[in-house]
């Protein structure tokens, strides 16, 4: 049945002019079809809150929530992405999809078009500052501006802050960043690092990054609120009703807690000791297992204790915001998948022994790159990312005339690229967002330490 009115609304559409203003389609397919088909099929976004691809599983804050809901009616979550907002109706109102989990704005066209639903989410923009230090002292209204440069990118932050500037009379020092290759998320860091003093963001993005830059200060509004939530097509009312009495009963509930505390509230940051015994020339506690592993993969075994070190400052009780457990961090199904006993993920030489298997498979994936120095870049930021977000950056680079085989100024510029809507939405790439830029870190700080140890520890 679900395949029958596809089809009709498929036929409609080529007839329609894409230009026209959104309109309802008609259709009957509410949650008992749903329930006759077993599936939940939500649209979203990629992005860094929404939804992302994080070493091989699917993370994201209305990606875990509208899994959770997905499970409360017994139905198994199916995924698609879309690239805007207006996409996302667009392909809810042709049957594509059954529900926006996504905070979808509350506008006029969008009531027109869909049916609200789900938790009322109230958000707004703010003041990307720092906060006080010596040197640095945050605004706490919005008439300090006045006089202060504030960088913003096209679109509504900056129309917002020029209307703001409007309205205090001039003076705001307004830089607009029209480089593509820098994100909202690049000028969230900008602050952190001291490059630039004050940029604008939406507050669930700053509060998300608040968790890996820790220094920032996001408590200055600039905006009026702006209301938001999920949707779906005005002819499934029960669907709504569902979504509602979800939302309803388990705001408070321990998974919703729990995913809001995972992506708002726990550092992303691991914290790091130094050398344990540069007298004695050792590394760690686990120096021997790093050599015994090593030695299979035919690895420098400074190079895989660096990495233990990037991943858990050699903590094998380590569990990442992520869900990544044991010495390595490897996520639960890879560990499981190189062997590791369900229980045993703290088990320092099970996670070592896995996270061996895991790289010596990985490096079969880039038999092409005939240089062992070059290879182990891309190995490192498979790793870390998931191996197709390298598969996705290797494509790109391609594309734009690089080396795909090359990581330093060819793939590596492209993987910072991969938080960029324009990049990641690219008909190459197969794996959406992915926050490139910790992936790119991570693979230079790694090889540069493991240096420091090579030049420290001689054997």
């Amino acid at each position: 049945m679900k395949q029958i009115w596809l089809l009709i609304l498929a036929c409609i559409s080529m007839m329609a002019c894409r230009q026209q203003p959104i309109t309802e389609t008609i259709t009957h397919y509410d949650l008992p079809q749903m329930k006759d088909s077993g599936v939940l099929v939500a649209l979203t976004l990629n992005s860094s809150i929404s939804y992302f691809d994080y070493r091989g599983e699917p993370m994201g804050f209305q990606y875990e929530l509208v899994n959770q809901f997905a499970q409360s009616l017994g139905l198994k979550l199916e995924i698609k992405t879309a690239k805007n907002t207006q996409d996302l109706v667009h392909q809810l109102l042709l049957g594509e999809g059954d529900l926006i989990a996504y905070p979808l704005p509350v506008t006029k066209e969008f009531k027109d078009s869909v049916t609200f639903c789900g938790e009322d989410i109230i958000t707004h923009q703010v003041l990307v500052q720092r906060n006080a230090s010596k040197k640095f002292k945050p605004l706490k209204d919005v008439t300090e501006l006045i006089g202060k440069e504030v960088y913003a990118k096209p679109g509504k932050h900056l129309t917002r802050l020029i209307n703001l500037d409007k309205e205090l009379g001039g003076g705001i020092l307004i830089h607009k960043v029209e480089n593509d290759s820098i994100t909202n998320e690049d000028l969230i860091m900008q602050v952190s690092n001291g490059t630039i003093d004050y940029a604008i963001s939406d507050f669930d993005l700053a509060r998300l990054n608040k968790t890996y830059y820790p220094n920032l200060n996001i408590d200055l509004a600039i905006s009026f609120d702006q209301r938001a939530s999920w949707a779906v097509r005005k002819t499934s009312p029960q669907l709504v009703e569902a979504a509602n009495l979800w939302h309803k009963e388990n705001a408070v509930s321990p998974a919703y807690k729990a995913s809001t505390k995972r992506y708002f509230e726990i550092s992303k940051r691991t914290p790091h000791g130094s050398i344990l015994s540069l007298k004695d020339g050792k590394i760690s506690h686990f120096d021997h297992l790093f050599k015994k592993y090593a030695k299979e993969i035919d690895w420098d075994w400074r190079i895989l204790a660096s990495l233990a070190y990037t991943e858990s400052n050699f903590d094998s009780t380590a569990v990442s915001w992520a869900g990544a457990k044991g010495l390595m961090q490897l996520m639960p199904k890879t560990a499981h998948a190189m062997g590791v006993p369900v229980g045993k993920e703290h088990y320092a030489e099970e996670s070592i022994k896995a996270a061996s298997k895991y790289l010596a498979l990985m490096e079969r994936s880039f038999s092409k790159i005939t240089d062992p120095n070059e290879k182990i870049k891309f190995i490192l930021g498979s790793y870390n990312a998931g191996i197709g977000h390298i598969f996705d950056a290797m494509a790109l680079a391609e594309k734009y005339g690089k080396n795909k085989y090359v990581w330093d100024n060819n793939v590596a510029e492209y993987v910072l690229l991969k938080s960029n809507e324009e990049y990641y939405n690219d008909p190459v790439c197969k794996n959406g967002y992915f926050r490139g830029r910790e992936t790119y870190n991570f693979v230079r700080e790694i090889l540069s330490r493991a240096e420091v140890y090579k030049q420290k520890i001689k054997h």
